[in-house]
């Protein structure tokens, strides 16, 4: 924490001579640091911060660049907080302090990245932005066999703010960026994930063992908002790439399982036909990891694929009764699959075979 420490007091003495880099490092200071709150019906204005020379910088720019008064509070150590931290706050003026910082949008609702202002700014908002959330929450580890800056942000959207406002909206597309355990995930949210090509990574069994009305999301969240968790099919359709995992060992490893949940979901809406669902537990994680030539059975692709002894014959299903009768028409071309409606036995393992080495075979050839 000594390089942290220290690499904060440097950076808050570096001077910004340019406006718009001020303001890109005291939205990114306020956003990551703290944000807004309703205190009697008046928005207030406030960020916590561990050093002085951060809370100060961040009060003299207020000042300076927004001609807003602020307090300065000291809050000492006590019970979970070990070292003193600083609060700077604005409640007279905190409404117009956020829409001046882009906290707020023009229709007055809170923006949950960053200002586009500074996302698609030159790259000197870019490093000012960087600044102000490494000041606000950033951390270093000290020099070893490994070290990292890291930056704790308040949301998935701040993180893919500040990550796009240094590598563009292009470059972004190219690298393949993935949000671990994307279940909560709204229609804004789900935009910025298809505009910047990000994957999200979900498992839908979670869905299965606790969606529904009467399912662990539903009693911990209410009704309305577990309703909302795990839109595999509006990500699909927004154009969002997905790739299925089980994260085992919370849920057992399963891929027919996983399948079968995101094409009977417990939220109708939700589902997915069972052929987009399987793609998305094969080529979906090689594709994340960028391998476009891996998860497809094709002459020439790696030999790595499992055999399945499958309880019936195998099957097209789709979870809407408006292309169904389409879908599994033998005239549409469509591979089937096995018969995955609930509770129905899915298919068993009998080898797995990787790059042309056998890795698993109940029979004993495995290594072959």
């Amino acid at each position: 924490m000594a390089m942290t420490a220290a690499v904060k007091d440097e950076l808050a003495r570096v001077r910004s001579p340019r406006s718009c880099c001020r303001k890109a490092e005291v939205s990114a200071l306020l956003r990551f640091g703290g944000g807004l709150h309703i205190v009697g019906g008046r928005v207030v204005v406030e960020a916590e911060l561990d050093t002085s020379a951060a809370a100060r910088r961040l009060k003299r720019d207020v000042a300076e660049v927004y001609g807003q008064a602020s307090d300065l509070l000291v809050v000492s150590p006590g019970g979970l907080r070990k070292t003193t931290h600083y609060v700077v706050r604005v409640a007279r003026d905190g409404e117009a302090l956020a829409r001046q910082t882009g906290l707020l949008d023009g229709q007055g609702r809170p923006v949950r990245g960053l200002p586009p202002q500074v996302v698609s700014g030159p790259a000197c908002d870019a490093i000012a932005a960087w600044r102000g959330a490494f000041l606000a929450h950033g951390s270093l580890t000290e020099p070893g066999r490994s070290s990292s800056l890291e930056i704790t942000c308040p949301g998935p959207e701040a993180a893919l703010a500040l990550v796009g406002a240094v590598v563009g909206p292009a470059a972004m597309r190219a690298a393949r960026h993935r949000i671990e355990h994307a279940e909560m995930v709204d229609a804004a949210m789900t935009r910025t994930l298809a505009d910047l090509g990000i994957f999200a990574s979900v498992q839908p069994v979670f869905d299965a063992l606790w969606g529904g009305p009467d399912g662990m999301y539903a009693e911990r969240l209410g009704p309305a908002r577990a309703r909302t968790l795990n839109p595999f099919a509006a990500l699909a359709a927004a154009g969002v790439p997905l790739a299925f995992g089980s994260d085992s060992p919370v849920t057992p490893l399963g891929p027919w399982e996983a399948v079968r949940a995101a094409a009977w979901h417990s939220n109708p809406g939700q589902r997915m036909s069972a052929r987009a669902a399987f793609a998305a537990h094969t080529r979906g994680g090689w594709r994340a990891a960028g391998r476009d030539d891996a998860g497809v059975l094709a002459p020439g692709a790696p030999a790595t694929y499992a055999v399945w002894s499958l309880p019936g014959e195998l099957v097209v299903q789709a979870p809407d009764d408006r292309i169904a009768a389409w879908s599994t028409d033998p005239r549409s071309g469509i591979p089937g699959l096995p018969d995955l409606s609930p509770g129905t036995p899915v298919p068993r393992c009998l080898r797995t075979v990787v790059r042309g080495v056998t890795v698993f075979d109940p029979a004993g050839g495995a290594g072959r």
